[in-house]
């Protein structure tokens, strides 16, 4: 039973969010990036090389192990989709967060801060994946804000709208 009660708590402080568009807008874009990003590795939609062909990328030529690929592949094209929905939006903004804060360390560190728009340079820098853990930041701080199903669910799941319950426990403490 205490089992039961601490994963309705967890569940609820995942979905737990407030009616604001700029959340919304926030969420929304970086889901939509990766969406379309992770379908170029999962299903080689707009030019991308689909799954097979991206595995093999990550294990040939980064040295990146298949099961870390296949996890960083599932976490820009799931986690991008959970987020265009918002559902779960602060555990898939998690995952993409992991996800940039691992290219930056691996790879896009050693180009430095500017990405290479004039090929000046052997590799991109990092300054888009800062964009990306800055917007995931605040999804994971704030939840994903209104047009949710994040907030749909908060909302089902309590006669009290989440915004109010947690307006009243900051006013208490």
């Amino acid at each position: 039973m205490q089992q039961k009660r601490n994963g309705m708590i967890m569940l609820k402080q995942i979905v737990n969010t407030q009616a604001d568009s700029a959340l919304t807008i926030a969420r929304v874009v970086l889901g939509f990036i990766f969406f379309v990003h992770g379908s170029q590795l999962m299903l080689g939609w707009f030019g991308g090389h689909g799954l097979s062909g991206s595995i093999q990328f990550f294990t040939q030529q980064l040295g990146v192990p298949a099961v870390f690929a296949l996890l960083a592949i599932c976490a820009q094209f799931f986690g991008g989709l959970l987020l265009i929905l918002g559902l779960a939006g602060r555990v898939a903004a998690l995952g993409i967060i992991g996800n940039m804060v691992v290219a930056v360390a691996l790879i896009h560190w050693q180009f430095g801060l500017f990405m290479n728009w004039f090929g000046a340079q052997k590799g991109e820098g990092f300054e888009y994946h800062l964009l990306a853990i800055a917007l995931g930041l605040v999804v994971v701080m704030r939840g994903s804000g209104a047009l949710s199903l994040d907030r749909l669910l908060a909302r089902s799941h309590s006669s009290v709208p989440a915004e109010t319950k947690f307006a009243n426990t900051a006013i208490e403490t």
